[in-house]
This record gives structure tokens, C-alpha cells and sequence, in this order.
């Protein structure tokens, strides 16, 4: 059977019928009452699936964020068993892709339009859960399959979603439910910033994501295990628990979110502009403005169904929330039931004795009688209406109801539509709704659909959680106003499809968001005028963009794949873009009574998220068969989330051109050198005109990436190193391995090209990108760059004619559990380096060095038989280094190395200390110690 998939973390995997334990018959009280059990137990733990690996990767760019949910579990069981993934998603994010790999069949999802059933009752089929709906809710994507007894199963998710800014900060929130204990546990977010990273923070793990009040931050610090690297625009946070680490946050597993707030230093005119192949984006948050006068009407459901914790947590927080109202602001307060009770007859201002008594009447508001919510709205829009036209301060202030309720309308007007309709014609754009449900009962549509109509925004705040801490963050959000009738222009002729452009209102600490088209690519100026009202005076504000393309990504397409291919490459700013289109449709959908208009909206729906891959209410998702010709790992590289790993590492470079396949394996001409970092890793030095050999070792841990060579200040060229962690040998003294798992090069001369080597495939990017595999023979060339592969055997990349490296793939078939595919890094020509290269390897590659302590001669110290121990002083750079005479095999399979060893992880050898080469992130082209803030990027 193939399901219709779910999300991947998140509650019991195991669904499928587990064998009884027969009756032990007549037996003693104590066999009766422990054998059983155990035997229960026993069978329980065999049977039930098990989640060998459950890894997150997200990579947000500018706000916006591509994330791959990766799941891999095994039936235990003597029989077929279902099993089931599911992940638990943000309500506001679209899956891009899923892909399952049952045993050797692999199952691709594909996005196509859904078929047009009643009218246009379309529903999204995704399950809400009982987490929040609405913006800051969740809902879970859930897959079933019957896998074979003893056979694995892998499942592959990826979504995309525009982060929104509340409260000055962003927030990215990763479910990490597997409920049990998973053998290799990640969660790594990569976050890339042009405008700079200011704030950034990981909270605890939390049980719910309904944190409510922004005040009260988080202080428990970032769970165990969690590694965060930082520079001024990138940052990397990994969270990879191991087992024991797992059991000892919750001994079932983890269940909660992983969340990351953060946000980006900004400028305070006309806002940051970003602009990639023909799109742009526009954010705009300005602050320090004085804030504008609020008039507000807080409507309080006093129905009977309110009665006990809801009523009196909304009470206690509606409290707190007259105590922040300011001293120019003017309020009001309804109740209402079946009937509608109004506190004062018009609004008030702000001083003690008024708060006062308003907290008296909201105190003695008692649950009785329906829900007249059509009377409630009517009332306090009229309050509000009849305030602004005998004070004369329409233009220099914002008039908000702000609406509570636990239900749907039993009394007075009850027809949805009817309700609808009479709130937008009495509001008529002047007053903006912020709707808040409570409970489990409450009609959220139409709290979605009058928020939606009257410019504000909806909540859903769940009862049995703290509503209270709830709703203060929610009014947190909306406390501060600082512009009205906003209004961004571009030149008609120069930008289409721009997503909306007026906004009724701008709160302190969100932000405005606006995407479009460029008509002109090639245009290098864009002229934004940003027209508002604040409490002073009317806001022009102009300026001239210089349009400079942030080549973070391909600015040059990917050639078009065959058919079938899942993704092309991405530009995000496009991805950006047809996601706020979507939105901006759907709302308008959801809005829209006219059945021509809603087909309308349906049609381009469905067009533009077909086109670009996003499952949406009027979209669906079929999984086909497809070959598996490729491991899962490829598999899970072809997905749209994963892309963006490589736009983070592609600027713009040299355009390289595939050369004519290669029939038979290519045969680099360069030799494989000495000098070379491979295996655990073990480092080599070779210092021909002194005819002397250096080794040592570095014991690094997975995941640092280790400067190897550091010269791009001069010859424009940086090689770093990427570790990969597996078990030591039995009865070794180390306590792991580590390998090279990729390595990374950045060549900045004449062009800015960037090269990315795993033991499968070879990613050239210099502005169009190009994907090698490794297991075909190719060879490509392109501005002074090429780049080569032979076989499953090595890469060999010449730079200019005077630079070459060479790596080695190290591969296996039946891989023992302390050996893991890795690579071997070789610098075959180092002449066009300069004097000034640096790094683990390139601080050597122009040095001398001499022995001294060893023979009769200091100068030419005799070399000790093979197997006798010896020991000397080593000069080089001005060090003296103790070594010790050893045999190494290198790893190019073809001879052994006699060094001079230097210990403690060449302790006095190298300049600094180990962790002074550690890069913050693959194309790190710093070239001093520590974290620095020239990144290459």
C-alpha cells in the first residue's frame, strides 16, 4: 500500500499488530505475575520499528528557508508490519518534495493540480494537530507503508516557508519528535545573512511552541550537544545528541521543538533591497519612531462555554495588558454574551483611575447566556468609528478591536457570511480587527476570514496551556504602531508582479515584506518611494537602489534538466517570491465571495505552484515509482531543500563547460605528491631541497572543517577540509577515527569559482554550476581552472598552470565499523602559491627545514635502520620541534613514507594551537588565527 505521506518526527511509528504471548497456564503467583510481563516487554521492544537515523537540515537565506526532514527506520519483526512517518510542520510552510525508499524501490512525490470537486470546496489535506493553527501553529504531514519483515525504509521531506519577524526576532522552529531513542540524531541549521546577524540565540527545547509572551525569554540556554559557529553574516547550529545524551532529556525520546531566534542588523531608510536573476526583494522595518496613538476596543466572549481557566486567564491577561497601554492612547471594553454590555459609552483615556475601574468591570464579568458575535464587532467598530470623527485624528492614530472568543455565533446574527459582510462595511478599511479563539470550539475561519478582511491578524490560544502568556504575546505583538497607510512604489515600467505594496498599518518589531520581477535584468538603479503616516507628520521617503546582484546563488540558471528531474537549481529569491504569491492568492481566495473571482484565484493557484513545486489546498501529491539508480543519499540530494547548500557556497566565478565524455578511465598527468593530509587524518611534509619528510597528526572532532591551505589574499586560492567521525578499532588507544568527508576550494582568480569534492560527486560552481559524479570518468575546463575525475580513484584540480591538487577517493565496498568512505588531500604543485600561504599544509609549502641532535653531522643527520628509534630536533619557521624518526604508509597505495614525526598534534610545529585553524563554515577563506570576518562569501 502507498500512503499519502506524513512528516517524519513526531509521534509512534509503529502501527502494526504485535504478537500475543500465549497463557503460561497454572503456574506460581510470582511466574504469573514477572514472566509474562517481561516476555511482553521483550516482545514490545522487538517488534516495534526502529529509527535508526532522524536528521534535519535547514538552510535559510535571507529570511527564507529550505528544510529536508530525513528519516531511516527498520522493521525488527518476523513479519510484515506498517509502519508509519510523520513530521510535524509550520501552518505556514508548503512541502516541496517527498520522497520514500521501501527496501529497493524508491516512490518520488509529484506535484500536480488537484481535481475540482463541489464547486470550489477545496480542502488541504494535511492534518491539523492539536498543536496551534493559524500562523504560529503546526500541522503534520503523515505517510503509512507495509514494509517486509527485516527490510528498512528511508522517507525524505522538504518544505519551504518565509520566516516572520515578531517581536524584533526571527524564529525557526524544528520538530523533534521520534518518541524513541535514535541511533544518529541531528538537527543543522545554516543561516547566511547579507545584512549581518545580530542577535542570535537557541532556546531549550521546548514541549510546546505556544511561548506566548515575548518578554519572558527562554534562559535555559541550548540543549546538550548543540554547537554554534558565527561570523557577522553566517551562521551554522548543529544539535546532534548522542544516545545517552537523548535518554537523559526525556528516556522515550525526545519530544519537543528545537528553536532558533535571531535577527539582522538593518538599515533605517528606505530598508535592504536584495536582487538575484531578474527577482528582488524589499524588506522594510524601519524603528525609532515615536510611536502613533492607539484606539482600542477589547471585546471579552463572557458566554457560559468561557466559564472556569478560560475566562479567568483571559482576565489576568487582559490586566497586564491595560497596565501597558500609554498615556495617548484611548480604550474601551465590551463583554457580551447574548447580549452585548458596553463599560463606558464612549473611549477613555489612559490614566490610573480608569485603568482602575476598567479592571473592576473586567473582574466582575460573569460566563452566562450565547455568542452574539455580529453585535459584539458592530459595537465596538461604532465606539471606535464615532471616537475618530468627533476627535478629528484619523490621519495620527490606528483603531483597533481586539477580539476574544471561545465559540461560534448562537445568538443574534448567526449566517457566517451575513457577519462577514456587516463588519467590512461598517470598518471600511479605518478599523483594523486582531481576533483571538480560544479553545477547541471556536469557528476559526471566521476569526481568520475577519482579521483577514479588516486588516489585522488571528491566534489560535489553546486552554489548557497558559492562555494567559498566550494572549500577552499577541498584543505584544501589536502594543507599538508605528506607521499608517503605508505605501511602497516602484517604476511601472522597470518592475512587475510585485506582491502587495499598501499596508494599513507597521508594528514595532515586524517587518514588510515585498517581492517582484525586474523587467530589466541588466538594470543597475532602482528608485523605491516609501510613503506613510506616523504621530508626527506625513513620511516621504525616496531613494535610488543601486541594483547589485548578491551572488549568493547561480545567477546563471542550471541547463535544463531531462524530464523527470526534480529540481533544478534554485534561486531563492524566486523560490522567495512564488511563495509570497501564493499566499497573497490564497488570501485572496479565502476572502472573495465571488464564485468567477475564487475560480480565477484557483486557476493561478494551481498554475504557479505546479510550476514551482509547492503543495498547496489546490494542489496534490502523487507518489510514482521511479528506478533506484542512485543511493539514498543521491536521492536525497535531488530535493529542492538541499539546493540551497550549494546557493550558499556558489558566488559568481568562471563558467565552465562539460568536456566530451571520456570512453575509457582518465589518467591524470600529475603525480601524487608526499605532501598530503589522508586517513585518520595523518598529515605529510615534504621538504625537498632538504631532503627531509615531516609527519604528525591532528586529532580533530566530526564536523570541524580544518584549514588546509590559506592563501587567498595573494594567489586567490583557500583548500579546506570537512571531518567525518566513525568507531576506533578493537583495542586501539584512540577513541575514534576521523576522516575527510569533503573538501572544499575556493579560487577567487581571475575568477571566483568554488569547488566541492565528496567521495560521490564533484560540485564546480563559477556561475553556472556543474555536478561531476564520481563513479564516471569527465574532465571540464574553463578560465584558468580544471577540473578532472578519474573513476572511483581521484580528482586532480590545476588552477592556472602553477597550482594542483589531487584527491583521492578512498571507497569500500564492505566497510568495517571503523572505516567510512573518505577523501585524501595531495598538493601536487604549489610553485604559484605565495610566500604568504598559510593553513595546516600551506605554511610548509615554501619553507626549508634541518635536522639537528642526530648522527655526527647536525647538517646531515645520518637516517636510523628501519625499526630503530631516534629521536632529533627539527628547525623550521624559526621552531625547534622534538620529532621522532617513524615508517608511514601514505595513502596513495603506491610507496611508504620515512618522517620525522612530530607529536601532540604538531604541538610547536605548526604556528598556534590545533583549534586556530578551525573554519566557521566550508568556504571560510580567513587566513588568521580565530574566528575573523572575511569569509569569502
Amino acid at each position: 500500500m502507498l500512503p499519502l505521506l506524513g512528516l517524519c518526527l513526531a509521534l509512534p511509528f509503529c502501527a502494526g499488530s504485535l504478537e500475543e504471548v500465549q497463557s503460561w497456564g497454572d503456574t506460581s503467583e510470582q511466574v504469573a505475575l514477572r514472566v509474562p510481563r517481561q516476555v511482553r516487554l521483550l516482545q514490545r521492544l522487538k517488534t516495534k520499528p526502529l529509527m535508526t537515523e532522524f536528521s534535519v537540515k535547514s538552510t535559510i537565506i535571507s529570511r527564507y528557508a529550505f528544510t529536508t526532514v530525513a528519516c531511516r527506520m527498520l522493521n525488527r519483526a518476523s513479519e510484515d508490519q506498517e509502519i508509519t512517518f510523520q513530521m510535524q510542520i509550520p501552518a505556514a510552510a508548503f512541502i516541496t518534495n517527498f520522497t520514500m525508499l521501501i527496501g529497493d524501490k524508491v516512490y518520488q512525490g509529484e506535484i500536480t493540480e488537484k481535481e475540482k470537486k463541489n464547486g470550489d470546496k477545496v480542502k488541504e489535506k494535511r492534518n491539523k494537530t492539536t498543536e496551534d493553527s493559524g500562523e504560529k501553529g503546526t500541522e503534520t504531514f503523515r505517510a503509512s507503508v507495509v514494509l517486509p519483515s527485516k527490510d528498512k525504509a528511508a522517507f525524505l521531506l522538504s518544505y519551504e516557508e518565509l520566516l516572520q519577524r515578531r517581536l524584533g526576532k526571527y524564529e525557526h522552529v524544528v520538530s523533534v519528535r521520534p518518541q524513541q531513542l535514535v541511533g544518529r540524531l541531528t538537527v543543522e541549521v545554516t543561516i547566511l545573512e547579507r545584512s549581518g546577524i545580530a542577535a542570535l540565540e537557541v532556546l531549550g527545547l521546548q514541549n510546546s511552541r505556544r511561548q506566548g509572551s515575548g518578554r519572558g525569554q527562554d534562559d535555559s540556554g541550548p540543549p546538550p550537544s548543540t554547537v554554534i559557529n558565527q561570523n557577522e553574516t553566517f551562521a551554522k547550529v548543529v544539535f546532534k545528541p548522542t544516545v545517552v545524551q537523548q535518554a537523559k532529556i526525556a528516556q522515550n525520546g525526545i519530544l519537543g521543538d528545537f528553536i532558533i531566534r535571531y535577527d539582522v542588523n538593518r538599515e533605517q531608510s528606505i530598508g535592504d533591497i536584495q536582487v538575484l536573476n531578474g527577482y528582488f526583494v524589499h524588506y522594510f522595518a524601519p524603528r525609532d519612531l515615536p510611536p502613533l496613538p492607539k484606539n482600542v476596543v477589547f471585546v471579552l466572549d463572557s458566554s457560559a462555554s468561557m466559564v472556569g481557566t478560560k475566562l479567568r486567564q483571559t482576565k489576568d491577561a487582559l490586566f497586564t495588558i491595560l497596565h501597558d497601554l500609554r498615556p495617548q492612547d484611548r480604550f474601551n471594553i465590551i463583554g457580551f454574551s447574548n447580549r452585548v454590555k458596553v463599560w463606558k459609552d464612549h473611549l477613555v483615556s489612559v490614566t490610573p483611575n480608569n485603568i482602575r475601574d476598567g479592571k473592576v468591570y473586567i473582574h466582575h464579568m460573569s460566563p452566562t447566556g450565547g455568542t452574539d458575535i455580529n453585535g459584539a464587532l458592530q459595537r465596538g467598530i461604532r465606539l471606535l468609528n464615532d471616537f475618530v470623527a468627533h476627535n478629528d485624528i484619523e490621519d495620527r492614530s490606528v483603531s483597533l478591536v481586539i477580539f476574544l472568543t471561545d465559540g461560534k455565533p448562537t445568538a443574534g446574527e448567526t449566517h457566517t457570511l451575513k457577519i462577514l459582510n456587516n463588519t467590512r462595511e461598517a470598518a471600511r478599511g479605518r478599523v483594523c480587527i486582531f481576533t483571538v479563539g480560544i479553545g477547541a470550539d471556536v469557528d476559526f475561519k471566521l476569526l481568520e476570514k475577519l482579521s483577514l478582511e479588516n486588516c489585522g491578524l488571528t491566534r489560535h490560544v489553546h486552554e489548557d496551556h497558559d492562555a494567559r502568556a498566550q494572549l500577552i504575546g499577541f498584543y505584544d505583538e501589536i502594543r507599538t504602531p508605528l506607521l499608517t497607510d503605508i505605501r511602497v512604489d516602484y517604476p511601472p515600467g522597470l518592475v512587475e508582479h510585485a506582491t502587495r505594496t499598501l499596508f494599513p498599518s507597521y508594528f514595532n518589531g515586524s517587518e514588510i515584506i515585498i517581492a517582484g520581477k525586474l523587467v530589466d535584468r541588466e538594470m543597475d538603479c532602482l528608485h523605491v518611494e516609501v510613503t506613510a503616516s506616523n504621530s508626527k507628520k506625513f513620511v516621504v521617503l525616496k531613494k535610488d537602489v543601486p541594483v547589485e546582484p548578491w551572488r549568493m546563488g547561480n545567477d546563471v540558471p542550471g541547463s535544463p534538466r531531462p524530464k523527470g528531474a526534480v529540481q533544478e537549481d534554485p534561486n531563492y529569491l524566486e523560490r522567495l517570491w512564488s511563495y509570497l504569491t501564493l499566499k497573497e492568492l490564497l488570501s485572496s481566495w479565502l476572502q472573495s465571495d465571488e464564485q468567477p473571482e475564487r475560480e480565477r484565484l484557483r486557476q493561478e493557484v494551481q498554475a504557479l505552484a505546479v510550476n514551482h513545486r509547492f503543495l498547496t489546498p489546490f494542489t496534490s501529491m502523487t507518489l510514482r515509482s521511479a528506478p533506484r539508480t542512485e543511493t539514498p543519499e543521491d536521492t536525497y540530494g535531488t530535493s529542492a531543500a538541499t539546493e540551497p547548500e550549494t546557493v550558499m557556497q556558489s558566488l559568481r566565478g568562471a563558467h565552465l563547460q562539460p568536456g566530451p565524455a571520456l570512453k575509457k578511465p582518465y589518467n591524470p598527468r600529475i603525480k601524487v605528491s608526499k605532501t598530503s593530509a589522508d586517513g585518520d587524518p595523518h598529515f605529510v611534509v615534504d621538504f625537498p631541497l632538504s631532503n627531509l619528510t615531516v609527519c604528525f597528526n591532528i586529532d580533530g572532532q566530526p564536523g570541524h572543517i580544518l584549514r588546509l591551505v590559506s592563501d587567498h589574499a595573494d594567489s586567490g586560492v583557500t583548500v579546506n577540509g570537512e571531518l567525518i567521525g566513525a568507531p576506533a578499532p578493537p583495542n586501539g588507544h584512540k577513541k575514534q577515527r576521523t576522516y575527510f568527508r569533503t573538501i572544499t576550494i575556493l579560487v577567487n582568480k581571475p575568477e571566483r569559482s568554488y569547488l566541492e569534492i565528496t567521495p560521490t560527486r564533484v560540485i564546480v560552481d563559477g556561475g553556472d554550476r556543474l555536478v561531476l559524479p564520481c563513479n564516471q570518468s569527465a574532465a571540464v575546463g574553463s578560465q584558468g581552472l580544471e577540473v578532472s575525475v578519474s573513476a572511483n580513484a581521484k580528482v586532480t584540480i590545476a588552477i592556472q598552470g602553477n597550482v594542483a591538487f589531487v584527491i583521492l577517493l578512498h571507497l569500500y565496498k564492505k566497510p568495517a565499523p571503523y572505516q567510512r568512505n573518505h577523501l585524501g588531500f595531495y598538493v601536487a604543485n604549489g610553485q604559484g602559491l605565495s610566500g604568504n600561504c598559510h593553513g595546516l599544509l600551506g605554511q610548509f609549502l615554501n619553507q626549508e627545514a634541518r635536522l639537528t641532535g642526530v648522527g655526527k653531522s647536525p647538517a646531515h643527520p645520518s637516517i636510523p635502520e628501519t625499526g630503530e628509534r631516534s629521536e632529533a630536533i627539527l628547525e623550521v619557521k624559526g621552531h625547534q620541534v622534538p620529532v621522532v624518526w617513524k615508517q608511514r604508509k601514505i595513502y596513495n597505495g603506491e610507496e611508504q613514507v620515512d618522517c620525522w614525526f612530530a607529536r601532540n598534534n604538531a604541538a610547536n610545529l605548526i604556528d598556534g594551537e590545533y583549534k586556530d585553524y578551525l573554519a566557521a563554515h566550508p568556504f571560510d577563506s580567513e587566513t588568521t588565527f580565530g574566528p575573523g570576518t572575511s569569509r569569502g562569501l
